[in-house]
């Protein structure tokens, strides 16, 4: 096929053209990061479903970079790729993308982080309030319902923003537990910072749940460096190994919500052919996260 030969002459690291039978043309992928384990593990896992499909997948990189993630989505415009797959920088910022890519008539599935108020095929991705909902219920258990609570943010992406609401919505069952303070760290050396500062300033927290692992496993640093060990507990959000590590041996790290970015990468992927082949795919696919409290 033109198109399939057009994206396998192409071809980068990043790209990967699979022979055999395929459904489509091509999938454009653009993804937030490949910073950390969870993008990783998403990457791979819809590399591995496209070449066991037949089907050419060229995934871009934004960095966390909105602008490169804008000029990714333009480059997969131009070659004229079937379906593009993407996890938004900004789920705010992305929309003037996604209706470039919808008036070129390219259909476009959001994975992991959905687009606010932007026209999207297909959403897949974690069910993000209902892990916050049990975040907020694993931290109201270990504090035994009484406490002080802070909560390290990433407010420009709509999935955590659905994971600090359903936390939040939680612990309205439990008066007793207090959020105190709630600020942004993005990357783990900001959310270091972050839980520093907020250590500081409020010296009788009693909990902090990070939006990310990343985050947590940085609160959990700056708890040890304040010498609170034995009166704060982190959870964490993502479940990548390290965290689940962290929960194992590190009494401060209480828990983690885990995701299935493996799951999300497949999911995202067979969309992706069923929507080249005319098929109807549900609005949205959500995947519903585990809880890991140790082993």
């Amino acid at each position: 096929m033109k198109m399939k030969k057009a994206l396998c002459a192409l071809l980068t690291s990043a790209v990967l053209c699979a022979g055999g039978a395929a459904h489509a043309d091509g999938i454009g992928a653009s993804l937030l990061t490949q910073q950390h384990p969870f993008y990783i593990d998403l990457a791979e896992a819809m590399k591995a479903e496209a070449e066991a499909q037949g089907v050419p997948l060229e995934i871009s990189i934004a960095n966390q970079d909105l602008n490169k993630q804008l000029a990714d989505v333009e480059d997969f415009i131009v070659k004229g790729v079937d379906v593009i797959v993407i996890s938004p920088v900004d789920s705010q910022g992305v929309m003037a993308a996604i209706a470039k890519a919808d008036a070129a008539g390219i259909k476009v599935i959001t994975v992991d982080v959905p687009a606010a108020n932007a026209k999207v095929t297909s959403h897949v991705g974690t069910d993000n309030y209902t892990g916050g909902i049990k975040a907020g219920e694993l931290m109201a258990e270990v504090l035994g319902g009484a406490g002080k609570v802070a909560i390290i943010d990433y407010p420009t992406v709509q999935s955590v923003v659905a994971r600090i609401d359903g936390f939040r919505k939680a612990l309205e069952a439990h008066p007793d537990i207090e959020i105190v303070a709630q600020q942004t760290g993005i990357t783990r050396a900001e959310a270091l910072a972050v839980a520093q500062n907020m250590l500081q300033a409020n010296p009788d927290i009693t909990g902090i749940f990070g939006f990310g692992d990343d985050a947590a496993l940085a609160a959990v640093v700056a708890v040890k460096a304040a010498g609170l060990e034995s009166q704060v507990k982190v959870i964490g959000f993502d479940g990548m190994e390290e965290a689940r590590n962290a929960v194992d041996t590190n009494p401060v790290m209480i828990g983690v919500i885990q995701q299935f970015p493996d799951q999300m990468g497949k999911t995202a992927v067979d969309t992706a052919i069923k929507v080249i082949a005319g098929e109807e795919v549900p609005a949205e696919q959500p995947i519903v996260p585990g809880v890991y409290t140790g082993q």
